[in-house]
C-alpha cells in the first residue's frame, strides 16, 4: 500500500503536468494520449529508476556554501563538500544547530528539485521518505521493488546525502586560519557558512508573529481604539536580504521556497543613556559627594567665622551655609536612590551597612521602621562637612570649635526627616 504523502506527491506533480502539456484547441483523441503518457511518466516503474539516476545531481546541506557566493559550489578543486550537521539539543542557553529544529537544505541542479522534495515526504509514521531509506525499511523496500532493483535503487537516492570523503573548500567562502595548540599543525583551515535552516526557520517565525490572522485582528482592534486582553507583539526595524537575485534556486531549495528572501534582526551597539551620578562603591560620602561642587558655600563659610564680631546676621549666615551643604546631599542621595531603582541586578557589597538601609530602595522598610542607623549617618555627614571644608580651603582653613561643630551636627539632625 502507498503512502497518503506519495500518493499526493504524484497527483499534484500530474495535475501540474497535464496543466502544462493539454491545449484547449486539442481534440478528445489528443487529450486521451496526453492523459496515458502523463500516467506513464509518473508511473513508479518509470520515475523512480529515473528520479534515482538524478538525485546525485542535488546535496543535501545544513549550510550550503552558496549563501556565501552563488558559484561558490563548484571550482578549481572540483564541487566544495556538502556540509550536514548534526548536533544533539542541549539547554546552554545558545541559538545553535540542535538547538532549533530547522528543515535540511539542499543545493544543486534545479531540474532535479523534485527528487528532493519526494525523499524528503513526511510518511504517516512520522518519518521522512528519506529516513526509510536509509534505515532500508519495510515501507522503502516495498516502494523500491515496485520499480525493480532495490539496492541499485536505493544506492541511487542516497547519493544526495553521501559525503565526500575529502573535505573541499572554495576561495569564494570566507576563509578563517584558527591557530592549533600542536605547533606542527599550525593553523586549521575554517569556511565560514550560514545555516539556511536558521535563517528561514527565523523569517518563518517572524511572519507569523508580525501577519498572522490573530497578529491582524489584534492590529484592527488598536486602530478602531478596541479594548484585548491579549494584545500583539511587533518587530521594528527589520531588514530583508535577498539571495540569488531573479534565480533563487540556483542557491538552495529552501531559498526558492522562500523567493530568495530572509529577515535580519537590527544588529547595532544599545543606546546607553548617560548617568550623570556616581555610584557610591565603598562610601557615599568619598564616592558622591565632591567638596568642589560646594566651593562658594565653604569659601563664604570661611568669611563668616573669619569675621571679628559674632551677632545674630553671621549665625544666620552659617545656618545657611551649612544648609546648602545640607540640601545638596539630599539632592546626591535621591540621585543614587533612583540609580538603585533603575539597576536592580548590581548592588556594591562593600558599602557600609548604614549607607545601604539609607540608600537601597530594597531596604527602605527597613530605614523607615528601624531608624537607628540614623545617628551614625548625622554624625558621618557632620564629619564630612568639616573635611571638606578643610580640603576647599588648605591651609586657610580654621579648626572648628566645639560650638560650631555641633551647630553642623544639630542643624543636620533638625533636618534628619528629609534624609529618610
Amino acid at each position: 500500500m502507498i503512502d497518503p504523502a506519495i500518493e499526493s506527491f504524484f497527483a499534484e506533480r500530474k495535475e501540474g503536468w497535464l496543466k502544462k502539456n493539454l491545449k484547449a484547441s486539442m481534440t478528445e483523441e489528443e487529450v486521451r494520449d496526453k492523459t496515458l503518457e502523463c500516467e506513464d511518466v509518473f508511473a513508479l516503474r518509470n520515475w523512480l529508476p529515473n528520479a534515482a539516476k538524478r538525485a546525485g545531481q542535488i546535496s543535501l546541506s545544513t549550510h550550503p556554501v552558496t549563501f556565501s557566493h552563488p558559484s561558490a559550489r563548484k571550482n578549481k578543486n572540483g564541487y566544495a563538500s556538502s556540509v550536514i550537521a548534526e548536533a544533539d539539543f542541549k539547554p546552554d542557553g545558545f541559538l545553535r544547530t540542535g538547538n532549533v529544529q530547522a528543515e535540511h537544505d539542499a543545493l544543486g541542479n534545479a531540474a532535479a528539485l523534485d527528487v528532493y522534495k519526494f525523499l524528503t515526504l513526511v510518511m504517516a509514521d512520522g518519518d521522512t521518505l528519506l529516513h526509510h531509506l536509509q534505515q532500508g525499511s519495510e515501507l522503502a523496500i516495498e516502494l523500491l521493488a515496485i520499480a525493480g532493483d532495490v539496492e541499485s535503487l536505493k544506492q541511487g537516492f542516497l547519493a544526495m546525502v553521501v559525503a565526500n570523503d575529502e573535505a573541499v573548500t572554495s576561495s569564494k567562502i570566507k576563509q578563517v586560519y584558527f591557530p592549533v595548540e600542536q605547533e606542527a599543525q599550525g593553523y586549521h583551515l575554517l569556511s565560514v557558512l550560514s545555516h539556511s535552516g536558521h535563517l528561514f526557520e527565523m523569517r518563518k517565525r517572524l511572519d507569523r508573529l508580525r501577519f498572522s490572522e490573530e497578529t491582524k485582528a489584534q492590529r484592527e482592534l488598536k486602530k478602531n481604539n478596541q479594548y484585548s486582553d491579549t494584545g500583539y507583539q511587533e518587530i521594528y526595524n527589520l531588514t530583508t536580504i535577498g539571495y540569488g537575485g531573479t534565480k533563487p534556486q540556483n542557491i538552495s531549495v529552501l531559498n526558492n521556497q522562500n523567493a530568495g528572501k530572509a529577515h535580519l534582526l537590527l544588529s547595532v551597539p544599545p543606546e546607553l543613556s548617560p548617568r550623570n551620578t556616581r555610584l557610591p562603591s565603598r562610601n557615599f560620602f568619598i564616592d558622591v559627594l565632591y567638596p568642589k561642587q560646594l566651593q562658594e558655600t565653604f569659601q563664604a563659610f570661611h568669611r563668616l567665622i573669619s569675621a571679628d564680631h559674632n551677632n545674630i546676621n553671621i549665625r544666620k549666615g552659617l545656618d545657611y551655609r551649612i544648609e546648602e551643604y545640607l540640601d545638596h546631599l539630599i539632592l546626591k542621595m535621591w540621585q543614587v536612590r533612583k540609580a538603585f531603582s533603575e539597576q536592580i541586578h548590581s548592588r556594591p557589597e562593600a558599602l557600609p551597612t548604614y549607607q545601604k538601609l539609607w540608600l537601597l530602595p530594597e531596604h527602605e522598610q527597613d530605614r523607615l521602621d528601624n531608624q537607628v542607623w540614623l545617628d551614625e549617618l548625622i554624625r558621618e555627614a557632620a564629619r564630612y562637612f568639616n573635611a571638606s571644608y578643610k580640603k576647599i580651603l588648605g591651609r586657610s582653613a580654621m579648626e572648628l570649635g566645639d560650638d560650631l561643630y555641633q551647630r553642623v551636627t544639630l542643624i543636620i539632625e533638625q533636618n534628619k526627616e528629609a534624609l529618610l
